[in-house]
């Protein structure tokens, strides 16, 4: 059972992405979190992880492992690919984001879109 909320959990994830996402930059990928529940934190791999191979092995081993380690040794990680079995929940728990910040998000994507990075 683990001892912290889904809104817990969310914050350490978030707080935690960007060391636990260096495996996966460094293939051209990142982590975008989506949210939790129940123990279960909901990610997606995006970049070049997205669809790969070797994204279920990445999710568990790379990324779960990590935040395990940082957080809680029962915190579970499933990657949103597509699949029924790992879709995301209706009542997941996330960070709702304000008017303000999602279209700050959208100008940096459009300035990454237009650098190539």
């Amino acid at each position: 059972m683990m001892p912290f909320s889904d809104e817990e959990i969310y914050e350490a994830v978030k707080n935690n992405i960007p060391r636990v996402s260096q495996y996966v930059n460094s293939h051209g990928g990142g982590i975008t979190l989506l949210g939790a529940k129940d123990g279960t934190v909901y990610i997606e791999l995006i970049g070049t992880c997205s669809g790969c191979a070797m994204s279920l092995m990445t999710t568990k081993m790379v990324v779960q492992k990590e935040l395990r380690a940082l957080i809680h040794p029962e915190l579970n990680v499933a990657n949103v690919d597509g699949t029924p079995e790992n879709a995301l929940p209706e009542d997941v728990y996330t960070q709702k984001i304000s008017e303000e910040d999602a279209s700050k998000s959208g100008v940096v994507e459009k300035v990454k879109d237009f650098l190539h990075i």
